[in-house]
């Protein structure tokens, strides 16, 4: 496949059209796995730490993600991140991680931070070699969460020339923060 001809729309605040346009395939992709709930989405805006992007050919959205905002670690973390079932298998994924690696770089912050689940499936192997494929550094720590039965790798990008390695004890920090302030407030 050729040259990648997409327009990527990126928006900080909720979106309604935007998200009607991606929502089939984030719930195709994390409906019966992680997907958060709409309103949690809203909130995480309303806190402004969300960004959602959507990257559309012709005018169909055919891959999106949500990412959220740790201005103070300076880390971009990708929460989600969909192609829609039709369109997989084109590179779409990897050039969509090219934008926000290459965005994030231009706003200052240093790594992007993402989550793996760390069962040893097939999937899940083929996510981490995906994410490993866009550059992505995986961490040993495996992290428990209390409320969901899955655990989780975190793996990062550094963006910033930094010959320190990052331990996933540090992202998972960053990642807690992160979901803690996305659900703060309850999404009223």
């Amino acid at each position: 496949m050729g040259e990648i001809l997409m327009k990527i729309k990126t928006v900080g605040t909720w979106d309604e059209e935007l998200w009607q346009d991606v929502s089939p395939f984030y719930l195709e992709a994390f409906g019966d796995k992680g997907a958060k709930p709409v309103k949690i989405i809203k909130n995480m805006f309303a806190q402004g730490i969300a960004e959602l992007h959507v990257g559309y050919n012709e005018s169909v959205a055919v891959v999106m993600a949500l990412t959220g905002k740790l201005v103070s670690d300076r880390a971009m973390i990708i929460d989600y991140l969909a192609v829609s079932e039709k369109d997989r298998g084109h590179g779409l994924g990897k050039h969509f991680v090219d934008y926000l690696r290459q965005k994030a770089a231009v706003e200052g912050y240093q790594k992007l931070i993402i989550e793996a689940e760390s069962e040893e499936t097939l999937d899940n192997r083929r996510r981490i070699l995906f994410w490993q494929s866009c550059g992505f550094l995986l961490t040993e720590y495996v992290h428990h969460y209390i409320w969901v039965p899955e655990t989780y790798h975190a793996m990062y990008l550094p963006l910033i020339a930094d010959s320190r390695k990052i331990t996933g004890e540090e992202l998972f920090v960053c990642i807690n923060i992160f979901h803690r302030l996305s659900f703060r407030g309850g999404g009223k």
